[in-house]
């Protein structure tokens, strides 16, 4: 029922002008009766009709200004809504502006008409209850300000997510929540226990006047409280309560939950600020799994965690290099979609065995793919985890019969880091160890089960690793000065591969 009053006000042409005239009126309606109720309006003597009736000359002419007023902020604020487009920059700033411009608007037309009234009133009440009525104005006057300061301020609250996409994260001095808790103290507390006090301090009234004025005061007192904390209290707990249910969400990894702007105090700006987390999070998770794709997933964490420097370094690694044999012919013979589906399930075996063995898959070059062990990701133990990815890939390939494959693993210093230009980097190794891998899987595609593995990797394996290895001979490598001597699993020994990998 408010979401549609508020919703209506913001609509309407007269709408704001209501509001504010409303909250006016019930302004000059609480003193009124007061006033009535002290006995002020017996004190007038016999021509208080015309005395009420100058004295409310003013207030007429005032609340008609003020409704010709509003009825003009309604259409300079909100001619963009009308429009049905979104506010520029000035008109997102100037709208909130809007509660503290109609509440200075009111101070100036309530302040005069204290005096012109009180002026008004002079004379027909003795000279010691002049204070009194000053007073009782006055304090009327800065209740209805700090009301409809209050009010509009919740007008304007459904907007507030527009003027949140146009500003973004933006936040106005007059509705921060120190301003709004003062004003709500204000409205709430002070100025009817002021009024209290004026009515109890006052010199002419009897004493059955006070006390009935006084109990109505109060009970005026209570209802305005109520409203003001229970609006102030929600305003505050229901936008913390969607933070932290948005928090929440995010803890458990739903980075698309987003916090609608209500508010252009802190817990508006804290609510843009919970949305920009969210993105910001989602964003890096994008990142995390294209960067992931290239480079492999635990690299990529630390990578964005800033634990791991990809620039570039000269390390001892253990590379692995696979290649298809006969790729040229199967692409020839296979139509293009079915040779491309059996190489990435040949691709999809080499990044797995690779990965769960703390390597990286550094590049696939056409049917071919280059792992590293020990870069960027430094391991204590370099040659058996690349060991094992190579029986293992040879082994599942060779099980599933849909390709045949060479596999050489070297280990030697290289140099690992992002090579390329300033726009277009790639992380890569460059060394000895990776040229030996490659001709080593040259010639693995002739050998049993083919793997050949250099001497420095066995040398440096683990015992256990070792033993399943044997030398297979000394082969002179193309390009390189010495022999190389290559070694084979054991299982591998003396075995051919089966007709149907071939």
């Amino acid at each position: 029922m408010i979401a549609r009053l508020i919703l209506w006000a913001l609509r309407a042409p007269w709408g704001l002008s209501v509001v504010v005239l409303a909250c006016n009126l019930g302004g000059l309606g609480v003193i009124g009766t007061e006033l009535w109720m002290s006995g002020f309006l017996g004190r007038l003597g016999p021509d208080w009709l015309t005395t009420f009736g100058q004295a409310s000359i003013y207030p007429a002419v005032g609340a008609s200004a003020g409704f010709v007023l509003a009825m003009r902020d309604r259409f300079r604020y909100f001619g963009w809504l009308d429009q049905g487009r979104r506010p520029s920059d000035s008109e997102a700033r100037r709208l909130l502006n809007l509660p503290i411009a109609i509440t200075a608007r009111i101070l100036a037309i309530w302040l005069p008409g204290v005096a012109i009234v009180t002026a008004i009133l002079a004379h027909a009440v003795p000279p010691k209850g002049i204070a009194v009525i000053a007073a009782m104005f006055t304090l009327g006057g800065l209740e209805s300000a700090g009301f409809t300061f209050l009010v509009v301020d919740r007008l304007i609250r459904p907007v507030i997510p527009i003027v949140a996409v146009v500003l973004g994260g933006t936040m106005h001095w007059s509705s921060t929540v120190l301003n709004r808790l003062v004003v709500s103290w204000a409205v709430a507390g002070a100025m009817p226990l002021l009024m209290l006090i004026t009515v109890l301090a006052d010199p002419v009234a009897d004493g059955q006047d006070r006390i009935r004025t006084a109990i109505y005061m109060s009970l005026v007192g209570l209802a305005v409280g109520v409203l003001t904390m229970a609006t102030l209290a929600r305003a505050v707990a229901a936008p913390l309560r969607t933070l932290r249910q948005a928090l929440d969400g995010i803890a458990h990894g739903d980075l698309d939950v987003r916090v609608p702007v209500g508010s252009a105090s802190e817990i508006g700006r804290l609510e843009h600020s919970v949305n920009e987390l969210a993105a910001n999070l989602a964003e890096r998770e994008r990142m995390r799994e294209v960067f992931g794709r290239h480079v492999g997933t635990e690299v990529a964490e630390r990578a964005l965690s800033g634990s791991v420097d990809l620039t570039g370094d000269v390390r001892v690694v253990a590379a692995l290099f696979v290649d298809v044999v006969a790729s040229v012919e199967l692409s020839t013979e296979l139509a293009p979609r079915e040779f491309v589906a059996k190489l990435n399930r040949l691709l999809a075996t080499v990044v797995s065995a690779t990965e769960d063995n703390g390597g990286l898959v550094n590049k696939f070059e056409g049917d071919a793919a280059l792992c590293i062990f020990g870069a960027p990701i430094a391991l204590r133990d370099n040659a058996t985890p690349a060991l094992r990815a190579a029986r293992r890939i040879r082994d599942e390939v060779a099980a599933v019969g849909e390709l045949d494959i060479g596999i050489g693993v070297a280990r030697g210093l290289v140099f690992a880091g992002d090579v390329g230009a300033d726009t277009r980097l790639e992380y890569t190794v460059i060394g000895d160890a990776v040229n030996e891998a490659s001709r080593l899987t040259t010639e693995a595609k002739h050998a049993a089960r083919r793997i050949l593995v250099s001497q420095a990797v066995i040398e440096a394996a683990t015992e256990y690793e070792r033993a399943k290895w044997a030398h297979y001979e000394t082969i002179q490598l193309r390009g390189r000065k010495e022999p190389t001597s290559c070694w084979t699993d054991l299982s591998a020994v003396g075995a051919e591969i089966p007709t149907d990998a071939r």
